[in-house]
């Protein structure tokens, strides 16, 4: 059975995973819901590979997920290329377009998980979905 409680005291700082949906898109929430499962799921999977130790501080933390909106793709394109500058793990979302939208789409993208200051520090002033 998976754990559901804070480990606390193994981990002094915060860690989240920060998803930045287009808002431009009008999408369902059942598919809004479908998209940032896809960039939870690919940005925990990378970080597990590429740095597991921000993978377990993450899951001790809580694996907390806040879910920001921009208003166009160019915006969407300006903080990947921010995170990727950075070199904060992250991963755009492309739609198939099999149901509401239009394939190549770009629907979103996962930042983190990371600590909560460098993920602050960039996406601060976004507002929640």
């Amino acid at each position: 059975m998976p754990h559901m409680f804070r480990i606390t005291g193994l981990c002094d700082e915060e860690y989240k995973m920060v998803i930045i949906m287009r808002n431009d898109l009008k999408m369902t929430k059942g598919k809004i819901a479908a998209q940032a499962g896809h960039a939870a799921v690919n940005c925990a999977l990378s970080i597990k590979k590429k740095d597991p130790k921000t993978f377990d501080r993450w899951t001790m933390t809580g694996q907390t997920k806040v879910v920001l909106r921009v208003d166009s793709e160019k915006e969407l394109f300006e903080f990947k290329a921010i995170a990727d500058a950075q070199n904060i793990n992250n991963s755009i979302i492309c739609d198939a377009g099999r149901t509401q939208i239009e394939p190549g789409t770009y629907t979103c993208l996962g930042m983190g998980p990371a600590a909560s200051p460098a993920l602050d520090k960039i996406t601060g002033e976004l507002r929640m979905l």
